[in-house]
């Protein structure tokens, strides 16, 4: 029997693909026999790397997990790049993108760093950053390596003489408390040491050195190096060797990636594909997409993600806690948030996405549709996804739309249902970390359940009350000096026990029942 076009290579074809991977450091990605990324890894050599996971004995060897993905390889893509850090780079970026079921690193929120200068500023400094925003400001990177880039930074900030501190615009008060003209750290343009004109050109030679075009401090350092080790001063060359290299390693040129893997993911190839799928007239711009996350009866939620010409548009999503739902319902949860989010959309005059996507078979989609058409929205098109058998259903249809595993349609879809979940769940995971965290004012006497509500929206997290002093507590209505105190000792005394679980973000801020998070893309 001929192969069809649409199905996975043969075993013969795979091991081909596998023995003609060039000798280059590069990204390679598995696919299962759906055609769907599995894992993302990334290798010196491609050859090399790829040839392990078909050794006979890489699957004797290999734990459970590795063997269930070994096991379920049936296709691979590669990308090669120019050096290992770029593979980092393009590696976490692919991971991001595809959230593969057998990665685990990378597949959070947290990116790589940025650095930052506003040029604009009365006395620019370089900061570290991980979102790259439209203010105005120059950035450089991502850089792949976190530990050579902060020892690359503070290099060149010594090097130049720039400044540390934060203030917008240090003046003599702040001279008095730093150290860093004392060491030659700074040239102090706080206290007129040098004028702005001077400060520039410094900060304008970092910039030349982050963009690689300056070997001015490498070959210091190397001649330095060099002098170290003439004088049989090993440990000295041997910090200046490793200052030499994360210099190297920070300021080598380093390819940015927006746009790799056209075969794999083409976005507006898929959504024109989606169109034409599900018969709709008009351009297929924004989707959004609901998914419901819950355990037992605690702290059930929702999300809504928002697709713009097939990419996330994370500055548009949005999270719900369901409030007027007694019990497990998924279909009365997501009967409520659409209701919440399309009254909204309604009353306020937002524009309305070209697509809802209801995670869910019939009953979740008609309970989102009879919310739909009580707001006057009955020409709106809504689709419910099943994950089961990823079947497609229509308001009206009797029958499921299902269509081929690889079509790029069923996979912007996915992409689009799986971010819903992810993101409903991640919210889930977050107040149960802050229930646990802020149970510990339960036990503290003097604490009533309106204090308890009063403290935690006036210090936001138990994390910060935990670092206020008895007087920052005594600021809150209601709580006098006595009880501040009882607090402030209360908390001292759970410094020595076993760690609470604590939150790092603050709590959100909700508008009209809605919570509401300001997220970037990279």
């Amino acid at each position: 029997m001929s192969q069809r076009k649409n199905d996975p290579p043969s075993e013969g074809e795979l091991r081909r693909k596998v023995r003609l991977l060039p000798h280059q450091p590069g990204v390679y990605l598995f696919k299962d026999r759906l055609g769907r990324i599995i894992y993302v890894g990334k290798a010196r050599s491609l050859h090399r790397r790829v040839h392990q996971y078909f050794h006979p004995s890489r699957a004797m060897k290999a734990d459970r997990k590795t063997r269930a993905l070994i096991e379920s390889i049936r296709d691979l893509e590669h990308h090669t790049v120019n050096s290992d850090a770029e593979s980092v780079l393009l590696e976490g970026k692919l991971i991001k993108e595809f959230r593969p079921k057998y990665n685990v690193s990378f597949r959070d929120d947290k990116r790589f760093l940025l650095v930052r200068v506003n040029l604009a500023d009365p006395f620019p400094r370089f900061s570290l950053t991980r979102v790259r925003k439209d203010d105005g400001a120059r950035y450089f990177g991502p850089f792949p390596h976190s530990g050579s880039l902060r020892s690359a930074l503070n290099a060149m900030k010594k090097k130049y003489g720039l400044r540390s501190c934060t203030p917008r615009l240090p003046g003599e008060s702040d001279f008095k408390h730093c150290l860093d003209h004392v060491i030659k750290n700074c040239s102090a343009p706080c206290i007129g040491r040098v004028t702005r004109a001077e400060y520039l050109a410094r900060v304008r030679q970092g910039c030349e050195f982050l963009e690689g075009k300056s070997g001015e401090m490498l070959g210091d350092l190397e001649s330095q190096m060099k002098a170290a080790a003439e004088k049989l001063d090993f440990e000295k060359a041997a910090q200046l060797r490793n200052l030499i290299d994360d210099l190297k390693v920070t300021s080598k040129p380093i390819k940015r990636f927006r746009h790799a893997f056209h075969r794999s993911l083409n976005p507006s190839a898929d959504v024109e594909e989606l169109r034409g799928a599900l018969g709709l007239e008009q351009p297929l711009e924004r989707i959004e997409c609901f998914d419901i996350a819950n355990i037992s009866t605690t702290h059930i939620v929702a999300s809504m993600v928002s697709f713009k010409n097939g990419r996330a548009d994370s500055a548009n999503y949005r999270r719900y806690r369901i409030k007027g739902v007694a019990g497990q319902d998924d279909f009365a949860s997501m009967a409520e948030v659409v209701r919440r989010r399309y009254q909204r959309v309604v009353n306020e005059g937002i524009r309305r996405p070209d697509l809802i996507v209801i995670d869910g078979g019939k009953g979740q989609l008609g309970a989102a549709k009879r919310e739909l058409d009580a707001l006057g929205m009955r020409r709106q098109a809504v689709i419910g996804l099943a994950k089961k058998n990823e079947e497609i259903f229509r308001p009206g249809q009797k029958d499921p739309l299902v269509l081929d595993h690889r079509t790029g349609a069923l996979r912007l879809l996915q992409r689009v249902r799986d971010e819903a979940h992810r993101f409903a769940n991640s919210y889930h995971s977050l107040l149960l970390k802050r229930r646990l965290s802020e149970s510990v004012l339960d036990d503290c006497p003097g604490v009533s359940a309106k204090r308890k509500k009063d403290l935690l929206a006036h210090f936001r997290s138990i994390t910060r009350l935990r670092k206020a002093t008895a007087e920052e507590i005594a600021a809150v209505p209601g709580i006098g000096p006595k009880s501040a105190a009882a607090i402030e000792r209360y908390l001292a005394t759970l410094k020595d026990k076993a760690p609470q679980i604590e939150v790092a973000e603050p709590a959100p801020e909700e508008q009209n029942g809605q919570v509401v998070y300001e997220l970037k893309s990279a």
